[in-house]
C-alpha cells in the first residue's frame, strides 16, 4: 500500500510538472526596429508570455519583468541589437532576475509613452511581445516640411551685393503655418493664400489645356504623400529569390521623393512626404492620418503585387471604391492589403495607440467624424483619385507591362482620406521571377520612378491644386 501510495502521488507530480512545463515558453527569436517616431522591441517565443513592467522617469528606463523563462542566448541577443544611432534607445540590459523571471531594462534617450502588448500568432510568427515606445516630444509633420523647406531657400539664394532695391517677396510657407496656427487657436478656419488665375505651368510636363490655364493657382508648397507598403514586423509579399516587399518599395520610394522635391508646379516647389521612410511598421489608418496631417495634395501608395503561381504579371493601379470591389481580383487584393495591421503587430486593446504615432488625433470620436466627412466626400475623392490613377497607369504602360488596362476599384483601407486624391499602386508582380528581378533592377526602378512622376505631373496640369482647406486634421 505505501508502495502505491508513493506511485500515486509521484504521478500526481508528474502530472504537474509536465502541465506546468507546457505553460511555460522558450524565446525563438528578437528585433529592434528603429525610428524617429518611434522604437519597437519584438521578442518572439514559442508560448504567450507573462510579463510586468515599470517605467521609471528619471532617468527615462522601462524595466519589463518575464516570468516563466530561462535567459537563453536569443534572449541575451537584445544587447547587441540596439544600435547606436536608435533615437529613442540608448540601450538593454538582460539579467535572470530570479529562477524564473528574467527582466529587461530599457535605457531611453528621450521620455517615453511606452505600450506592452502581446500578438497572438498570424502569417509566420508564433506569440510576440512587443515593447513600443514613444517619445513624448513629437515633430510636426508639416513644420518640419516647410523648415527644410525654407532651408533649402535660404541656401540656394546667391548673395548679391548689388541687391539695393527691395527684392521680391518668396512665398512664406513659413509664414501660412504660423497663419494656420493662429488661426486654431481662435477659433477660425484659415483659408490660405489663393493667387491670380493664368497659365499653370509645370516642369518637364505637356502644356496645360485651355481648361486648366483657367482653374485658380496658389503659391504654396505642393506636397505628394507617398506611402511605402507594409515595413518592420510585416514584409510583405516576398519573391521566389527572398525578395521583399517592403524592401523594393522603400526604394522606389526614395527615388521617387528625390524626382518631386526637384520638380515645381507653376513655380510653387514640389515636396515628398513618406509615411515611412526607414524599416518600421505604421498603421494603416495611421498612413491615412499623416498624410492629412501635412495637409497632402495627393497620396500614392506604393506596392508590389503577388498571388499564389508566378505567371500572372504587369503593374496595376487601384483608387477606392464606393460600393463593391472592380473585379474579384481587386477584392482579393484589398483583403490582402488590409490584413497588413495583423501581422505588422497593432495594439488593438491601446485607444490612444495610434495618437502617439506623430502626435495624431484618431480617438474614437474623431474616427466618427472621419466617418461622417468620408461620406460626403467620397464621391468627388473617387473621381479625382480615378483622373490621376488612369494618368499614372498610361506613364507606367510606357516602361513596363500592364496586368489591367484601367484602374480597378475596392475597398483598400488605405485610400480612404475624405480629402486627398488616393491610389494604391502595384508596381509588378513580386511573385513572378522575371519581375522580380525588374523589381530588383535599378534602371527598371529609375524608369518607373520617372514614369510615376510623369504621371503626377501630367495630373497637376489638369487638376491644379487649390488653396488649402485649413480645416483638415
Amino acid at each position: 500500500m505505501k508502495r502505491r501510495t508513493l506511485l500515486q502521488q509521484g504521478s500526481v507530480v508528474l502530472a504537474l510538472g509536465v502541465s506546468h512545463l507546457a505553460r511555460g515558453a522558450t524565446i525563438l527569436t528578437v528585433r529592434v526596429w528603429p525610428a524617429p517616431e518611434y522604437s519597437r522591441v519584438t521578442i518572439e517565443s514559442d508560448n504567450a508570455l507573462t510579463t510586468t513592467q515599470q517605467f521609471v522617469p528619471s532617468p527615462p528606463r522601462l524595466a519589463v519583468d518575464i516570468e516563466g523563462i530561462a535567459l537563453n542566448p536569443a534572449l541575451k541577443e537584445l544587447v547587441a541589437k540596439v544600435k547606436a544611432d536608435d533615437p529613442n534607445i540608448a540601450g538593454i540590459r538582460v539579467g535572470q532576475f530570479a529562477p524564473n523571471i528574467v527582466r529587461l531594462v530599457l535605457d531611453l534617450k528621450v521620455p517615453i509613452a511606452p505600450q506592452v502588448f502581446a500578438l497572438t500568432p498570424v502569417a509566420a510568427y508564433r506569440h510576440r511581445l512587443v515593447l513600443d515606445l514613444y517619445p513624448l516630444k513629437v515633430v510636426d509633420p508639416l513644420e518640419a516640411l516647410i523648415a527644410q523647406h525654407m532651408q533649402e531657400q535660404s541656401t540656394a539664394a546667391p548673395a548679391s551685393p548689388a541687391a539695393s532695391a527691395p527684392a521680391k517677396p518668396l512665398p512664406d510657407p513659413l509664414g501660412e503655418l504660423i497663419a494656420r496656427q493662429d488661426a486654431t487657436k481662435s477659433g477660425a478656419a484659415y483659408a490660405g493664400s489663393t493667387g491670380a488665375r493664368g497659365t499653370f505651368g509645370l516642369q518637364g510636363a505637356n502644356p496645360p489645356t485651355d481648361e486648366a490655364q483657367d482653374l485658380t493657382a496658389t503659391d504654396r508648397l505642393i506636397i505628394i504623400a507617398l506611402d511605402p507598403g507594409h515595413g518592420g514586423e510585416d514584409p510583405g509579399a516576398i519573391g521566389p529569390g527572398g525578395t521583399r516587399e517592403k524592401d523594393v518599395v522603400l526604394r522606389l520610394a526614395y527615388l521617387l521623393r528625390d524626382r518631386i522635391n526637384a520638380s515645381s508646379v507653376r513655380g510653387n516647389a514640389m515636396r515628398a512626404y513618406l509615411t515611412r521612410d526607414g524599416d518600421y511598421f505604421v498603421p494603416l489608418q495611421v498612413r491615412v492620418q499623416k498624410a492629412r496631417r501635412v495637409q497632402a495634395d495627393l497620396f500614392v501608395s506604393l506596392h508590389a503585387d503577388a498571388f499564389f503561381t508566378p505567371d500572372p504579371q504587369g503593374a496595376s493601379v487601384f483608387a477606392l471604391s464606393q460600393g463593391g470591389a472592380s473585379s474579384s481580383a481587386a477584392r482579393w487584393m484589398a483583403a490582402r492589403e488590409n490584413k497588413a495591421d495583423l501581422i505588422g503587430g497593432l495594439n488593438v486593446q491601446a485607444k490612444d495607440a495610434a495618437d502617439l504615432i506623430g502626435g495624431l488625433n484618431v480617438q474614437a470620436k474623431d474616427a466618427a467624424v472621419q466617418r461622417a466627412l468620408l461620406d460626403m466626400s467620397t464621391t468627388a475623392q473617387i473621381n479625382d483619385s480615378l483622373k490621376l490613377g488612369s494618368t499614372l497607369l498610361g506613364e507606367i504602360g510606357r516602361v513596363g507591362k500592364l496586368h489591367k488596362p484601367r484602374v480597378e476599384q475596392a475597398s483598400f483601407a488605405v485610400l480612404k482620406a475624405p480629402d486627398i486624391p488616393s491610389v494604391l499602386v502595384e508596381a509588378a508582380f513580386i511573385s513572378n521571377p522575371s519581375e522580380e528581378a525588374k523589381l530588383n533592377s535599378e534602371n527598371y526602378q529609375n524608369q518607373l520612378a520617372d514614369a510615376l512622376m510623369r504621371g503626377i505631373l501630367a495630373y497637376f496640369s489638369r487638376n491644379p491644386p487649390l488653396a488649402r482647406n485649413r480645416t483638415r486634421s
